[in-house]
C-alpha cells in the first residue's frame, strides 16, 4: 500500500531525480515529475509539471496535491551568483510557500557536503557542525537549512536535509573513496527520510558505506538509513588512475575538496 497519495519530485531530469522517478515509485500512488522542460514519456504512476522554480505562482500551484516534497531542483553546482539567487533561493522559498498553502508535510531536500565544505576532513564532523559553505552553491544549500528549520519551528513541515557528498555511477578519484554515495544508496537515504516515523528538522549526511568515513552521521540514525554499497571495490581502479591529493591543499585538507580552490564564478575567465 503506497504511504502517498503523490509525491513532486523537483529536478526530475538531474543525475539524482532521474533515479528516484522509478526508485521512489512503491511509494506513491502518483509521482509528479517537474523540470524547467518536458521528460518525455511518463510512466503510468507519472504525471509532470513544466515550470521554473523562479516562478512562484508556478511553483506553488505544482505543489497542490502533494502529500510530499522531494527538492531535487535548483542548480546543480557552483555557478553564477544570479542562477543561485533565482533557481536556489528564490525557488526553494517558492516550495517552501507551496507545502505551506497546499498542506504537504514533508521535503526531503537536496542538500550538500558544499554546505559544510570548509570543515577539515579530519574533524569528524557530527550532523550538527555549524554549515561552512565553500561556494556560492554551498551558500544556497545553507540558506535552505534555514529556511526549512523556520518552516517546521513555524508551520510545522518536516524537513530532512540531505547533505550528499559525491553521488556518480562509480567513483572516479581518490577524494570519493570516502565521499562516494551510489545512486541506489542515494534512493535508499531519500526513502528513508520519506519514511521515518519522525523527521522534524533533520540534517543527515548522504554517503555509502565506505571503508573511510569523514564525518559522523549518528545524529540522523533516526532515519533508519542504511547503506548497502562501498567504494572498496573500485579502489584498485582509482588508486591506479587517479594521483593522491596533496593534504596540505586546501582540495585535500577540507570537505569541499576543489571547491574550496575555486575562483568566485563572476569573476572573468583568468
Amino acid at each position: 500500500m503506497p504511504r502517498y497519495d503523490r509525491i513532486l519530485i523537483t529536478g526530475a531530469a538531474g543525475r539524482l531525480g532521474s533515479q528516484l522517478r522509478g526508485g521512489l515509485a512503491p511509494l506513491a500512488k502518483t509521482i509528479r515529475v517537474a523540470d524547467r522542460a518536458s521528460l518525455g514519456p511518463l510512466a503510468p504512476h507519472e504525471e509532470e509539471a513544466v515550470f521554473d522554480l523562479a516562478d512562484m505562482e508556478a511553483t506553488i500551484a505544482a505543489t497542490e496535491g502533494c502529500d510530499a516534497i522531494v527538492h531535487f531542483g535548483g542548480a546543480p553546482t557552483e555557478t553564477h551568483w544570479q542562477t543561485i539567487l533565482d533557481a536556489s533561493i528564490r525557488g526553494s522559498y517558492h516550495i517552501y510557500e507551496g507545502a505551506r498553502k497546499h498542506g504537504a508535510k514533508r521535503v526531503i531536500y537536496a542538500s550538500s557536503v558544499h554546505a559544510i565544505g570548509f570543515h577539515e576532513i579530519g574533524a569528524q564532523i557530527s550532523v550538527d557542525a555549524p554549515a561552512r559553505p565553500d561556494c556560492l552553491y554551498g551558500v544556497g544549500k545553507t540558506f535552505v537549512e534555514s529556511l526549512s528549520r523556520l518552516y517546521w519551528d513555524k508551520h510545522g513541515i518536516e524537513t530532512a536535509c540531505l547533505r550528499i557528498f559525491s553521488s556518480f555511477p562509480e567513483p572516479v578519484d581518490r577524494r570519493m573513496l570516502w565521499s562516494w554515495l551510489s545512486f541506489a544508496d542515494c534512493v535508499r537515504l531519500v526513502e528513508a527520510a520519506l519514511t521515518a516515523p519522525f523527521v522534524g528538522h533533520t540534517i543527515a549526511f548522504g554517503t555509502s558505506d565506505n571503508t573511510v568515513k569523514a564525518v559522523d552521521n549518528s545524529g540522523a540514525a533516526h532515519l533508519g538509513f542504511r547503506p548497502q554499497d562501498s567504494s572498496e571495490p573500485f579502489r584498485a581502479k582509482v588508486e591506479a588512475a587517479a594521483p593522491a591529493l596533496d593534504p596540505t591543499s586546501p582540495a585535500g585538507r577540507y570537505l569541499g575538496g576543489k571547491f574550496c580552490e575555486m575562483a568566485h564564478p563572476d569573476d572573468p575567465p583568468a
